[in-house]
């Protein structure tokens, strides 16, 4: 099928214009239609997708289903995907329907809450997608704007607030992003994301102020990525937009922003990064592990004394997108592997437990630990799932979180094992804070009166979780299903980096032996 992939990236967009234009009034009626649009759309986005994983060969390590043509000035609109960026089209497309189901009960402004959602899937479709440095900018920086009036619309008390410091965050970080894309165009010529995987940019002979820059050209863009990819993961010490952001979102924002916006970091990291900037990686990656220790350590302590479900929620994705980012940058098979296979089943298991607070939530309409207690007396199927979610957070065997989690920790044991430890500890913390939330909200005696009377899941609700629960437990006992498409990618991408690596070292010693 030709065009496929603009078809599944504009279809969310097309709806979403329809909604606009032709959708008149603000009753119960019409809040009705826009809600079967914007699912019916996003349905068949899913579907479509399915062809681009048909159609997608493994074994092929380049782009595939490319399509180029002119843009504007001389740009060019390039997509394609690769064994790295496949799986998170199709987890973008797999969660957004569940994100619209999940929407169902929103009363205020219900079309262009619609519109906002439908925007948003084009545009992080785009991200993974985009095969040109200004098309993938004007993707991942448009992306902000949709779930920044998602937070600062239908918010919760503190919305305004959470909105603009998600907004400033990611916006400051991704302005670096842009010195640096039009440095890379400067010395390569270039914006095609191809052709500049294979430039190679200057790694010695760089100075400031005449202090000489370890690993020249390379370091300073890989710094400046970094600035953007960091804040995005988020990444320790510029996590604290995260939580915020999560709390004041409406559910369906929370998982759309834990699911998937996250998770375009470290898909960064592993489009730009390591491939752009092999020496620049390796300067800087002794940093980049201890900072994700900290991060798995540090953040999973914080979550410990949290009294919002939400917000310990939101400290626990900054723990695993930790173990996200460590295995990245031990830049070996298992270590790349996990990350990505981490990042997917992430997006199942948050989005699902950000789900579980929104169960409650909605019947109760707090988010305090200490308002609940006793739940499995009144909603089993509740008390079930919560459940599964939970363990499959902590990485039991048998879920996805085990997976990602422990392939992570052996590719990084073999760069480093100080780093590991630190890490291994933050497993069991995760245990910790993970399941003292579930005896304080689930177990015990049922006796607040106002929980008396609250009712267990719906059949909708139910139908929400389910594929979830199908994805989590298939990925956990046949975890090929990943590995297989993105394995091969992965392997040509750190035989490039180590190759280049090592032709760094060799130009180098023969500049020095020349002087």
């Amino acid at each position: 099928m030709d065009n496929l992939l603009s078809i599944v990236t504009f279809i969310p967009a097309l709806a979403a214009l329809i909604l606009a234009l032709f959708l008149r009034g603000d009753d119960a009626a019409s809040a009705r239609n826009a809600k079967w649009v914007a699912l019916i759309a996003t349905s068949i986005t899913f579907l479509v997708s399915l062809f681009i994983l048909a159609e997608f060969d493994p074994s092929n390590t380049g782009f595939q289903m490319v399509e180029e043509r002119a843009w504007l000035m001389g740009l060019t609109y390039k997509l394609g995907v690769d064994g790295i960026s496949v799986l998170f089209v199709m987890l973008t497309t797999f969660m957004m329907p569940l994100t619209i189901a999940a929407s169902w009960d929103v009363k205020t402004r219900v079309k262009e809450y619609m519109i906002a959602f439908l925007v948003l899937e084009t545009l992080m479709l785009g991200v993974f997608m985009a095969l040109d440095l200004v098309l993938f900018y004007v993707f991942f920086e448009a992306g902000l704007i949709p779930m920044f009036l998602i937070i600062g619309i239908w918010g919760g008390k503190e919305r305004i607030y959470a909105s603009f410091k998600f907004f400033l965050y990611t916006f400051l970080g991704s302005v670096l992003m842009l010195v640096a894309m039009v440095a890379m165009f400067a010395d390569a010529g270039t914006t095609d994301i191809p052709t500049l995987m294979r430039h190679s940019f200057a790694f010695d002979g760089f100075s400031i102020l005449g202090v000489q820059i370890v690993g020249g050209l390379q370091t300073l863009l890989f710094l400046a990525f970094f600035a953007s990819f960091a804040v995005k993961m988020p990444m320790w010490p510029v996590h604290t937009w995260l939580p915020d952001a999560h709390v004041q979102a409406p559910t369906a924002g929370s998982v759309v922003l834990a699911a998937i916006l996250l998770k375009m970091g470290g898909y960064g990291f592993l489009r730009f990064s390591l491939p752009m900037f092999p020496v620049g990686s390796d300067v800087i990656a002794p940093l980049v592990l201890w900072m994700s220790a900290i991060a798995i350590v540090y953040t999973s302590l914080v979550a410990l004394v949290q009294e919002d479900m939400k917000k310990l929620i939101a400290y626990s994705s900054v723990a695993h997108m930790g173990f996200v980012t460590m295995g990245i940058f031990a830049v070996n098979q298992q270590g790349v592997d996990g990350a990505i296979f981490q990042m997917i089943s992430h997006g199942f298991i948050s989005g699902a437990l950000f789900l579980c607070v929104g169960v409650i939530y909605d019947r109760m309409h707090t988010r305090e630990i200490d308002a609940y207690g006793g739940l499995v007396n009144r909603m089993p199927a509740y008390a079930l799932i919560f459940m599964f979610f939970t363990m499959a957070n902590v990485g039991l065997p048998g879920t996805s979180g085990f997976v990602g989690e422990f392939l992570t920790l052996m590719g990084i044991f073999k760069v480093n094992t100080w780093v590991a430890a630190v890490a291994a500890l933050g497993v069991i913390l995760s245990a910790g804070y993970a399941l003292w939330l579930y005896r304080r909200v689930v177990f015990g005696d049922l006796i607040k009166e106002s929980l008396k009377t609250i009712s267990d899941m719906t059949t909708r609700e139910k139908a929400i979780f389910a594929p979830l629960v199908v994805m989590t437990l298939l990925l956990g006992v046949y975890p090929s299903l990943v590995t297989d498409i993105i394995s091969p990618s992965v392997e040509a991408l750190v035989s490039n980096y180590h190759t280049a690596l090592l032709d760094a070292g060799t130009a180098a010693a023969a500049l020095a032996q020349s002087h």
